[in-house]
């Protein structure tokens, strides 16, 4: 698994933020400001990208709160810990490049790369040659893991299309999309593997089993 450097100003710089008080009232009137400083409205199409971004981040700590009670049970699941970890700072990146006009970039800004594509679609490869082939669509559930992986991989979805929106009106970094689109693979996949390192039957659609 490819490790990244500790030091945060390794490769892009480092927050420059001071939280000191969470309410401004400057959001009161519907508008928030990007990181250029420049005031939208709430309801623009690059604020309801990042912010589902924000969702699905959320969610994946979630899922990371249910792997800690089941890897109690089944420690290989463990393993899935960092990788999460990993995927969150990553969201947040994408988050900052989503939140600033192209021509605000900063050349260290955080952002998504090239090598965090290929390390989702490494881990895709590596998690799925142990499992089984698919005959059927997977119904989410077998264990709250398994559900919270598969809510976060409709969230990424919807975070993808609001991207690919929000891509036909201005300028939007194309990793960004291809990111979302792996991850949401890569979540099916790791929901798949976290039913079959721990044993648990997957639910598989029955067309007849409907009413």
């Amino acid at each position: 698994m490819e490790k990244r450097e500790s030091s945060p100003g390794a490769r892009f710089e480092a927050p420059r933020i001071a939280i000191n008080r969470v309410y401004t009232r400057r959001g009161d009137a519907g508008m928030t400001s990007l990181v250029g400083g420049q005031r939208v409205s709430k309801r623009d199409l690059r604020i309801e990208t990042y912010g589902t971004i924000d969702e699905l981040n959320a969610f994946i700590g979630t899922a990371r709160e249910s792997l800690v009670t089941e890897s109690v049970r089944t420690s290989p699941l463990a393993e899935l810990g960092p990788i999460l970890v990993r995927v969150q700072h990553e969201l947040f990146n994408a988050g900052s490049i989503l939140a600033t006009l192209p021509e605000d970039v900063h050349p260290s800004q955080a952002r998504i790369t090239a090598a965090d594509v290929a390390f989702l679609e490494a881990e895709i490869d590596r998690m799925n040659e142990e499992l089984p082939p698919l005959r059927s669509f997977v119904l989410p559930g077998g264990s709250r893991l398994n559900a919270d992986l598969h809510v976060a991989r409709t969230v990424c979805r919807r975070a993808e299309r609001l991207a690919v929106a929000l891509a036909t009106e201005v300028e939007v970094d194309p990793l960004v999309i291809a990111y979302l689109n792996r991850l949401s693979d890569a979540l099916f996949v790791w929901s798949r593997w976290v039913c079959h390192i721990a044993g648990v039957a997957e639910l598989l659609w029955d067309p007849n089993k409907g009413a």
